[in-house]
């Protein structure tokens, strides 16, 4: 299952993994996050959102591995994969037919999210 994972590029961008290439996915309080990550699996497809600051999916990663030892603290490992050639717009997510209903929208304030696979396309593909 794919996911959306929601970052404030002010404090950790795309720019900021891609140079690191590799960091732990953490600072999630959120219950209904956390399980999200919790049940995440080795090499699942990510998308990076840029939030508050340009709200747009600018990025794809991969899950490298995943310790959930620690329920309140699970430990996500993510890789950078690649930059969008063209970034989604919040206001063109919303309106795309295939995010009719997603709980991205419904419990907006989630740092996590599933999404679907053709969700990841429509956001993935040019």
């Amino acid at each position: 299952m794919p996911y959306l994972l929601k970052t404030e590029p002010n404090k950790y961008s795309y720019d900021d993994l891609e140079r690191d290439g590799e960091t732990t996915w953490d600072g999630i309080s959120n219950n209904q996050a956390l399980l999200y990550l919790r049940g995440m699996k080795k090499g699942e497809k990510l998308v990076i959102y840029h939030s508050n600051i340009g709200k747009a999916a600018v990025g794809t990663a991969r899950v490298v591995s995943v310790d959930a030892t620690d329920p309140k603290a699970p430990n996500v490992r993510i890789k950078a994969v690649k930059r969008l050639k063209i970034q989604k717009q919040l206001a063109d997510i919303r309106t795309a037919a295939v995010f009719h209903g997603s709980i991205m929208f419904r419990q907006f304030r989630l740092s996590v999210v599933p999404i679907t696979d053709e969700q990841y396309d429509w956001l993935t593909l040019t």
